[in-house]
């Protein structure tokens, strides 16, 4: 997966593709093989950095995949951690984190390039990315949450409702917009300026490092960029059932509240306090629901097969 200088239409310009697996081949296949189609005119190094995954995901990227640099970790650190692992060897002009269970349509990664090379300002890109059901991943499109944000985003989404300007409504899918946040699962950033801002901060173990990122991006001066133009599929990849996980729930609303005291304090600490123990209150009341209805998953199949 790595072009040849001969082939090169803008051969000045280099790109490292950076895929972080935990498990899931499968996924991971799928994602790597839609880069065959997918992939640059740019001279292009795809990276993946594996987490030391329990079903031989590593094994199988280095017998299916020989041009792909294969990094094997001995632990799971999280997202940022193997990131700033290939980010910190890279030294081309742009990075593109891909998560594992994305798809890349062809001529979406050229067409951002293209807009990078125009635009010097432009630090970060992200693109139209597409669920399963080929509906808009409204987090392509983010705003940074404040409280009320944050509250109405998740009360809408407790009544299977959406609006919440977090996702940006007033932007339309197919529009190119500076925003303040782009999703982690596709982020193109340019060398330079990760060189200004620095490596993803890796007290984050998953979530919110994206949100954070941005934020240093934008005020490091540099513009961060949706451009629905071009598409990406990101299939969220986890339990079918769609429920996260206890770790998992555990690690999202610790992002949250680390993201909250470094980057929204109110300058109360009543406030500050009485924000980071709501966080910490939906963990416990989204930790029982999602148990709950595990278990009434779990009822429901046994009855199927009595």
């Amino acid at each position: 997966m790595t072009k040849g200088d001969a082939a090169l239409s803008r051969s000045t310009i280099d790109l490292d593709i950076i895929i972080v697996t935990y498990g899931r081949s499968d996924l991971v296949r799928d994602c790597l093989d839609s880069l065959e189609s997918a992939m640059p005119s740019a001279r292009t190094r795809v990276l993946v950095i594996d987490n030391d995954s329990p079903d031989g995901t590593a094994d199988v990227v280095e017998r299916e995949y020989p041009t792909v640099h294969l990094t094997r970790r001995e632990s799971n650190d999280g997202f940022a951690v193997a990131n700033n692992v290939a980010l910190r060897s890279s030294s081309s002009a742009y990075a593109l984190l891909l998560n594992p269970d994305t798809r890349v349509e062809p001529g979406t990664i050229d067409h951002l390039i293209d807009v990078l090379e125009r635009e010097p300002d432009i630090g970060m890109m992200g693109c139209r990315l597409l669920t399963a059901d080929g509906t808009l991943d409204h987090a392509a499109k983010r705003s940074i949450p404040s409280v009320g944000t944050a509250a109405k985003y998740f009360l809408l989404r407790a009544l299977g409702r959406t609006g919440s300007d977090y996702v940006r409504p007033d932007i339309r899918d197919d529009a190119v917009a500076d925003v303040d946040a782009v999703n982690g699962a596709f982020m193109l950033v340019r060398g330079s300026a990760l060189h200004a801002v620095g490596l993803l901060d890796e007290r984050y173990w998953m979530y919110a490092e994206d949100l954070d990122w941005c934020i240093r991006f934008r005020k490091a001066g540099w513009r961060v960029v949706y451009d629905g133009r071009v598409i990406a599929h990101h299939l969220k990849g986890g339990s079918s059932d769609g429920l996260r996980r206890v770790a998992l729930n555990y690690q999202f609303h610790r992002s949250m509240a680390l993201f909250y005291l470094r980057h929204l304090r109110s300058g109360s600490k009543v406030l500050d306090v009485f924000v980071v123990a709501a966080i910490w209150a939906k963990f416990g009341v989204s930790t029982l629901t999602n148990t709950l209805r595990r278990a009434s998953l779990n009822l429901r199949e046994a009855s199927s097969h009595a």
